[in-house]
């Protein structure tokens, strides 16, 4: 089976959001500000995003199957946004799975896991911990961080739910990241944006390489290969391919995922370049190696069965 995109097979974007402004709090998109946000200006995403818009920018390289990453919604109602993905999955048969958001350091932790847990549909959960916006900034044991006791006590408890667990954070923040996937070895932990490689300087580039290489030591650590643009610098697949081959090249071919973040990621370029170059990276690599990026580990990862057993 191929997608609609010629000579592309079929695939799973493993990394995508929805969200209604008319309907539903996103307060980063409804009057609060992102400060510093990684690719500048980002008005152009205060609009909805649903099923219909998401077509249209996938038309022609629709994926097969998808995974929604909580969007988020304000964080007092976590749930809320998961019965909202649930309702929208019923009507138009996506997303396929989702990973939803719980605040691993508060008091109800255990009470929103099991309330997301309770979802047929959700998978994981992504709760960004604390990280410091530039590397000199960096310090161990901060409130929220993965450091934090409150906040592992939580991460402990997602085995418990059978759920995953999608990091977001810097690549200095990635010897954490070991660590933690060390101590809960039986919890699946994955880096979200290929470690959100913005800094493309010969240090910037060279810092990531190892923070990658240290995070990949862990048996139950992958990487979704997404998030790769730069501020005011224009998007292109001669810049992007070293980054997603040399990503690939030390997790392995059997613990990446193609992703496309969208629609925050349109801010940078089209769906379609973004499918183009990803297949263009791995055009070198074995049949079987391919499929895996395109479908396979996002299917076994996120447990997306009808995709895994090849409908």
């Amino acid at each position: 089976m191929t997608s609609a995109n010629a000579g592309i097979p079929a695939f799973i974007d493993a990394h995508h959001h929805f969200w209604d402004l008319g309907r539903n709090p996103y307060p980063w998109l409804q009057g609060e500000t992102v400060h510093d946000f990684r690719y500048g200006s980002y008005e152009a995403l205060q609009r909805n995003y649903l099923s219909d818009d998401f077509a249209a920018d996938t038309r022609g390289c629709a994926p097969v199957a998808t995974v929604h990453i909580e969007a988020e919604w304000d964080r007092g109602t976590p749930v809320d946004e998961t019965q909202w993905l649930a309702t929208l999955a019923q009507r138009y048969q996506r997303p396929s799975v989702v990973v939803a958001h719980a605040d691993l350091g508060a008091a109800d932790a255990r009470q929103v896991l099991a309330a997301q847990a309770a979802f047929d549909m959700v998978r994981g959960i992504r709760h960004k911990p604390v990280v410091a916006a530039r590397i000199g900034d960096f310090c161990r044991g901060e409130p929220g961080s993965m450091d934090d006791m409150r906040w592992r006590d939580g991460y402990a408890l997602l085995q418990q739910f059978g759920l995953s667990f999608d990091l977001q954070a810097p690549w200095w923040h990635l010897e954490q990241a070991l660590e933690l996937a060390r101590d809960f070895p039986a919890t699946t932990l994955v880096l979200n944006h290929t470690g959100l490689p913005s800094d493309r300087s010969t240090q910037g580039l060279a810092g990531r390489r190892r923070a990658l290489e240290t995070l990949a030591q862990a048996p139950n650590a992958a990487l979704k290969i997404s998030g790769l643009g730069q501020r005011n610098i224009p998007w292109s697949a001669e810049a992007n391919l070293p980054v997603i081959r040399d990503a690939i090249a030390i997790f392995g071919a059997d613990r990446c995922m193609f992703a496309s973040n969208f629609p925050v990621d349109s801010l940078v370029t089209s769906y379609p370049a973004i499918v183009a170059a990803f297949a263009e990276a791995i055009a070198p690599l074995a049949p079987a190696q391919q499929q895996a990026l395109w479908a396979g580990n996002a299917a076994r990862i996120y447990r997306i069965g009808q995709v895994a057993g090849g409908r």
